[in-house]
């Protein structure tokens, strides 16, 4: 006899399958529902505390997906795209990629094409940091062992991009904070891509202070998804700019540091000199999202 935790998760699975298959007809939550005798209300808590994300959002992730193949590996136009998509039309294409991925089709298509970067390799007590920033702000931070592997990371986020080495006054800014102690912080605007549920995360972790750690359950819940951990740790992964958007000041719920997109050593030593520094009141400047994502 089946246990009700193996019950939910073959009805999890069923309902998986099912959108995979016919996602291009765009299932509603009534419909998905009925596959697994459930009522929509049931059905929608139950998926959203197994997958992390509503049956809606997970279409939606299924369907940027395929609309991204069609743009990237064919053809085919917009028009085309939405259609074969299963949307009905262009608008509401633009709205998902807006909404999901930060960017129009007509962005992604081109990969950047409209896009200045400007970048530079700098060394601070982290070693060698990479910091790249577009007209409306800072757009990449990484530190790294090999900055030419590091560059082409970069440039592959977007490939048509025009690539300039020089430092702007956005890259100045950042940098200051490895040398100042800021009493009277300016303000330092980012200009990133990511997802609603990305943004919303990282302007989470911005809200940690200087020293102090945060668990990614503790995250989950201030953005109102307890049962998220996993996809905020995702989210956490998917942090495009070192320190300033401070990953590194979350850890495990058992204490442990766990990994880190630049290395555990690094993150060690960040939480360290991080604490070091908030004996002296050191205080980092305030950080601004800006609108018009990449």
């Amino acid at each position: 006899m089946k246990t009700q935790e193996e019950t939910n998760f073959g009805r999890i699975a069923t309902a998986i399958h099912y959108i995979n298959t016919n996602f291009r007809t765009q299932p509603g939550l009534d419909e998905i529902a009925e596959q697994v005798n459930m009522s929509p209300f049931h059905f929608q808590r139950l998926f959203t505390e197994w997958a992390g994300v509503s049956p809606k959002k997970f279409l939606q992730y299924l369907t940027l997906a395929y609309a991204k193949r069609m743009l990237k590996d064919s053809q085919a136009t917009l028009f085309e795209t939405a259609f074969e998509s299963g949307l009905s039309g262009t608008g509401r294409l633009h709205d998902l990629f807006v909404n999901i991925e930060g960017m129009t089709p007509g962005e992604y298509k081109n990969g950047g094409e409209q896009l200045r970067i400007n970048y530079s390799f700098a060394d601070t007590v982290f070693g060698i940091t990479l910091v790249a920033s577009t007209i409306k702000g800072v757009c990449y931070i990484a530190f790294t062992d090999d900055p030419e592997a590091e560059l082409t990371l970069l440039k592959a986020r977007f490939p048509n991009a025009q690539y300039l080495q020089q430092t702007d006054v956005f890259q100045q800014d950042v940098l200051h904070i490895f040398t100042q102690n800021w009493s009277q912080p300016n303000r330092v605007k980012l200009h990133l891509k990511g997802t609603d549920f990305q943004l919303k995360v990282w302007e989470t972790l911005l809200k940690i202070p200087v020293g102090r750690l945060s668990t990614y359950g503790s995250i989950a819940k201030s953005i109102g998804l307890p049962s998220a951990s996993r996809a905020v740790g995702t989210a956490v992964g998917a942090n495009p700019v070192a320190f300033l958007i401070p990953c590194h000041r979350v850890i495990q719920s058992t204490g442990v540091f766990g990994q880190y997109r630049w290395g555990s050593i690094r993150k060690q030593a960040m939480i360290g000199w991080e604490a070091a520094q908030a004996e002296n009141n050191f205080i980092l400047p305030n950080t601004q999202l800006q609108d018009g994502l990449i």
